[in-house]
């Protein structure tokens, strides 16, 4: 109940101050996770450590990039 509080207040709000406000709430959301990001960097070492054993191949350049476009 108190988010549709707070939208209520919000949405009387001048539209500099409703700018303002969703300026201050999307940078909250811009902000790493620390577990996430050490997960991430945990998986990449493993990744990188299974390449170096040759568990696993990387793939070339340009087999990779028509990927990106889809």
């Amino acid at each position: 109940m108190l988010a549709m509080q707070i939208k209520e207040e919000a949405l009387k709000l001048k539209p500099v101050e409703k700018a303002h406000l969703a300026e201050l709430l999307l940078v909250s959301l811009d902000q790493p996770d620390s577990e996430i990001e050490q997960k991430w960097v945990e998986e990449s070492e493993q990744r990188y450590a299974a390449y170096k054993r040759g568990e696993i191949q990387g793939l070339p350049l340009d087999q990779f990039t028509p990927r990106l476009s889809k």
